[in-house]
């Protein structure tokens, strides 16, 4: 697929952003950084917007979708928007019974956990995507220069999801299953992979500049176990945005130890989490791509100059990389001061 001819990335917009030529490992004229959940729980004006309307119906709600991801970019003049959404609205969109329960997580109607069970998963079909393209149209028609980024959880976050059918700390039962009943995970990471492939097409078809692939509960895996049960279907969930062009970012927590598997994913950023030094995951990734990351989100609520100096250590391990999109090694906390946010990008954008 190749791009419209008025896509951001293509008309010139978005193409030679800060963001863009650190993701691509060209030298951008001053650091680029976002933040990860920059959207949504730390801003007063999205707390306001979203009175009275659950979760995924915001996520659905095109205007207001789009409204949420503008919010940090003219409040914080971060260098991107990353697309208001959830990883589960894909499974939603398709019919899968899921709602995202306030101080739980997604919630199944059913848990996902026999053959049966995969073989009568729905698919997701093209026109559900319609509410998703026309939030990103809105969204990039306000951005102007500043590229989007489009969102998808990982297939092995959504499959472990479906077969827990809630959040779990440890993930056994999809642990047990890739073992136990290889057959049926197969189909089950075939299926959250094409999923999330077609949710990340149609964010960039619309007109995202970047794609962001996001594994929450990779961290919980070994090595072995993710490159045999996970890595084939991330690649997958990538393919479907490759021939678009546009640079490609994975990112997992508590994935130190996966971090080449993950490059090898083939993308052209990995996201570092804030569990080791960046330094440390740019020796392991070597210069093929670029870095982002690692601020660690509870320093965001440390005195100044201890955040400050954090940050600088960061910005500076970064310079060691084939490129560095400076961002969080997590999400913004709910408990967030935005100023304080405001206040870090002003000193990124100084250094």
């Amino acid at each position: 697929m190749t791009l419209s001819q008025n896509h951001p990335f293509v008309d010139g917009r978005t193409s030679d952003s800060a963001l863009i030529q650190a993701l691509t490992g060209r030298t951008p004229s001053h650091h680029p950084v976002w933040f990860m959940r920059q959207a949504g729980r730390s801003l007063p004006e999205y707390l306001k917007l979203r009175e009275g309307v659950s979760m995924l119906d915001s996520c659905l709600d095109p205007a207001m979708a789009s409204e949420i991801t503008l919010q940090p970019v003219r409040r914080h003049k971060v260098d991107a928007g990353i697309f208001f959404s959830d990883i589960v609205i894909p499974l939603r969109l398709a019919g899968v019974g899921v709602d995202i329960v306030p101080g739980v997580g997604p919630v199944l109607d059913k848990a996902i956990r026999t053959a049966e069970d995969v073989d009568n998963l729905p698919e997701l079909t093209d026109e559900s995507l319609d509410p998703i393209r026309e939030a990103v149209a809105l969204t990039v028609a306000e951005l102007g220069s500043t590229p989007l980024i489009g969102f998808a959880g990982a297939p092995f976050t959504v499959a472990a999801y479906m077969v827990e059918g809630k959040p779990s700390r440890d993930h056994l039962g999809p642990r047990t299953m890739m073992h136990a009943e290889p057959e049926v995970w197969d189909r089950l990471m075939t299926w959250a992979a094409d999923a999330s492939g077609k949710f990340l097409r149609a964010q960039v078809e619309a007109g995202a500049s970047a794609a962001q692939l996001f594994d929450s509960w990779a961290g919980s895996l070994s090595l072995p176990d993710y490159q045999k049960f996970v890595a084939p279907y991330s690649s997958r969930a990538l393919d479907f945005v490759r021939d678009t062009g546009v640079p490609l970012i994975h990112f997992g927590t508590g994935t130190g130890e996966l971090l080449t598997a993950m490059r090898d994913s083939g993308v052209d950023t990995v996201g570092v989490d804030y569990r080791i030094p960046l330094e440390t995951a740019i020796e392991r990734l070597g210069q093929s791509v670029s870095v982002q990351g690692n601020i660690d989100p509870a320093l965001l609520s440390a005195p100044w100059e201890v955040l400050e100096a954090h940050v600088r250590q960061v910005v500076a391990s970064g310079a060691k990389a084939r490129g560095h999109v400076v961002n969080l090694g997590h999400g913004v906390p709910p408990t967030t001061d935005p100023t304080v946010l405001t206040r870090v990008v002003e000193l990124i954008h100084s250094l």
